[in-house]
């Protein structure tokens, strides 16, 4: 049976260091915090309308 292949930082694709798993190095894994922090992986959504806000002005 074959050994399985090393798993890639998930930001460049180098092998991982199990130290910064799934990132390879110190680096790769700020770049993701960074992305995470500044909304670089913010998940879309819907706006809904405020409960009470209607077009009855209209």
């Amino acid at each position: 049976m074959s050994e399985p292949s090393p798993s890639k930082c998930v930001i460049c694709g180098k092998p991982q260091d199990p130290a910064y798993k799934p990132f390879c190095s110190k680096r790769c894994a700020d770049v993701a915090l960074n992305r995470w922090l500044s909304g670089g992986y913010a998940i879309p959504a819907a706006e809904e309308d405020e409960p009470g806000e209607s077009d009855a002005s209209a």
